[in-house]
């Protein structure tokens, strides 16, 4: 019996002892080259699409007034950065999208969570929010103008309008499938309002905080050109707008491809800390 016994621990004990060796064992740097293949496969549809456009170009398909060539936008961007004009113009619409998209994103925020703890607030403002958020963003531009002037304050109320709605939407929506009971639990436990919000609402709504969080800062970049048509004189919005009204393509291509570049940096940069705050969940992936 006691051989018996014997026998039949020793493959849990194999199995623990596995497992804890597994768990011990440090990183490999085997997710390195993992990283480098995604890295890799992420590059190939921008080559891809570059090559194309210098067989449109080769075979002008367009002309070069239409469609410029890869060296000409490149040359466009030495050309400004020379007359130290580029950093300038995207330091400018970095701020405007940044101040924009905190001060959308914390009142948004603000209001998801009184949404979540009251239904009265929730009837109060879901419906003119439904009709509000329809409305295009060129249409807020002579309105802006009229209330706020033609200095900066209109361009950040813009935007921030625009980053409100994608993060109030995603966290009223994940407030909304948090589990009943663990609601009703922390009400057992005498928590109430803010504490309720601060300590339940939003931990369990931080992966759709997050998802609204990049909507949110991907809409604010769209929105940075039509808040750049305020009276700008400086901004890749301007960049883009003086180049159609000049004629010049190069520099329609140019502001174009900063503005894609520059919006997947700061996405990366905010899909950098949403890893970080989630390594909790066990997700697919």
């Amino acid at each position: 019996m006691q051989r018996t016994r014997n026998l039949t621990a020793t493959p849990g004990a194999r199995v623990r002892t596995r497992i804890g060796t597994d768990s011990e064992r440090p990183a490999t740097p085997s997710r390195v080259p993992a990283r480098v293949g995604r890295l890799l496969r992420g590059l190939l549809l921008p080559l891809g699409l570059l090559v194309i456009w210098k067989i449109l170009v080769d075979r002008e398909v367009y002309n070069r007034s239409q469609l410029p060539a890869p060296l000409d936008v490149w040359l466009a961007a030495e050309q400004l950065w020379n007359a130290d004009l580029l950093l300038g113009h995207i330091q400018v619409s970095t701020e405007r999208v940044a101040w924009g998209f905190a001060w959308g994103s914390l009142f948004a925020l603000a209001l998801a969570l009184a949404v979540g703890l009251s239904r009265t607030v929730d009837d109060l403002v879901s419906p003119t929010l439904q009709a509000v958020r329809a409305i295009p963003s060129l249409a807020w531009v002579p309105l802006l103008l009229l209330w706020l002037g033609i200095d900066e304050r209109p361009k950040i109320v813009l935007i921030a309008i625009g980053a409100f709605f994608p993060v109030y939407t995603n966290v009223v929506s994940g407030i909304r499938q948090i589990d009943r009971k663990l609601i009703e639990a922390a009400q057992a436990y005498g928590l109430r309002g803010p504490a309720l919000a601060w300590q339940v609402l939003l931990p369990a709504a931080l992966p759709s905080l997050f998802t609204g969080l990049r909507l949110g800062l991907a809409q604010g970049w769209l929105f940075l050109v039509a808040a750049e048509l305020i009276a700008s004189s400086q901004g890749l919005g301007f960049l883009l707008i003086d180049g159609g009204n000049s004629g010049r393509s190069d520099i329609i291509f140019l502001a174009i491809i900063l503005l894609a570049l520059i919006g997947k940096t700061t996405d990366w940069l905010l899909g950098l800390a949403e890893r970080r705050l989630l390594r909790w969940s066990d997700t697919y992936r």
